[in-house]
């Protein structure tokens, strides 16, 4: 790649850029006039036709017969191709660091939160945090003429492979067209933003190629709904035992293997998630989701961090917990914790 771009200027290859992405939308050859307007280069008719004259003498664009126009070379597409990857490669760099930061500050925060908790009310307590798989960069390519390979990179920097069979090959120039508009289309969603309307126009942007924009799509939810990080940060299981109600031993063991296990708890946070409510609920007794805290109340609010992060609060008791109190501690967490990520962006 280095040795083509040495032979292209900055301009050249916004040009060439211009040229391709709107070859790639149209169809249509590409002529100077609609890259004047296509481009923030404000350069004259002139100048692009010289520009563009020496990209064809260069090999990256090449005329029909039958047009004034130009369309992109195999050539062409393989440096756009390469600078793309370059770029989403740079991209996931840049991400994996800030990721990897803004993680270790969830931790740290969630984790005091619980403990901040635990003693503030003297019951046990839980933070969860999860982020929502989204889409960062999909990348299709031919594996055998049957079948095509669907790479996955999520905002996470989890990457997913899926194979999917097609009927009919596909050249290159098809594939590096719907990667194109996949991406164009794709890049950032969650499985749920993924509407009717937005496969509906993905399917008709494909034309004969629809039926395969629909398999990466159910490809994609397939993806996109496994491994939905949930984290569980607990503190103040011990407190239970200070209630005599709550303290004898089959009850106790019960309430503390499901504060170690985590699997119940799990459970009670995808209640409190799924619950349109998405203030203050409270589970008294029977009504609370999960068997072994028939004889506590169980106290949840949900928040919402920013980026995609969202989760619960939670606060175990007997039945006869100080739910004023509890309360006014969870309005007070839950209002510090909305945001904070889209607040210390702002600060930063």
């Amino acid at each position: 790649m280095g040795a083509l771009d040495e032979e292209l200027s900055e301009r050249k290859i916004k040009i060439l850029d211009a040229i391709i992405r709107n070859y790639l939308e149209t169809g249509e050859p590409v002529g100077s006039r609609t890259i004047s307007k296509y481009t923030d280069l404000n350069l004259s008719s002139a100048t692009i036709r010289n520009e563009m004259s020496d990209l064809e003498e260069l090999g990256y664009i090449v005329q029909p017969h039958t047009s004034a126009g130009r369309i992109p070379s195999d050539k062409g597409y393989r440096l756009y191709v390469d600078h793309l990857m370059a770029e989403k490669d740079r991209e996931v760099t840049e991400m994996k660091e800030f990721v990897i930061e803004k993680t270790e500050k969830m931790e740290r925060v969630l984790k005091q939160v619980a403990k901040v908790l635990a003693n503030n009310t003297n019951y046990a307590t839980l933070v969860t945090a999860s982020s929502t798989n989204r889409i960062k960069f999909i990348q299709l390519s031919q594996v055998v003429d049957d079948q095509i390979l669907a790479v996955v990179v999520m905002n996470n920097n989890i990457v997913k492979n899926q194979i999917i069979h097609v009927t009919d090959t596909i050249d290159n120039e098809t594939l590096l067209k719907l990667n194109i508009l996949l991406n164009t289309s794709l890049n950032g969603q969650a499985i749920q933003d993924i509407n009717l309307a937005t496969i509906t126009k993905l399917k008709e942007q494909a034309g004969n190629h629809s039926v395969i924009v629909g398999e990466v799509i159910d490809a994609l939810a397939e993806i996109l709904s496994e491994d939905e990080d949930l984290e569980i940060y607990t503190s103040g299981a011990t407190n239970i035992l200070k209630y005599p109600e709550l303290s004898d031993s089959e009850q106790a063991t019960n309430l503390l293997s499901a504060f170690e296990e985590k699997e119940e708890l799990a459970s009670l946070v995808s209640e409190s998630l799924s619950n349109e409510e998405t203030g203050i609920q409270v589970y008294i007794g029977n009504e609370a989701p999960v068997q072994t805290m028939k004889d506590c109340s169980v106290v949840t609010a949900t928040y919402e961090l920013g980026e995609g992060v969202k989760g619960t609060i939670g606060i175990i008791g007997p039945k006869r917990m100080d739910y004023e109190k509890v309360m006014d501690n969870l309005r007070h967490l839950k209002n510090q914790l909305d945001g904070i990520f889209d607040k210390s962006d702002e600060s930063s």
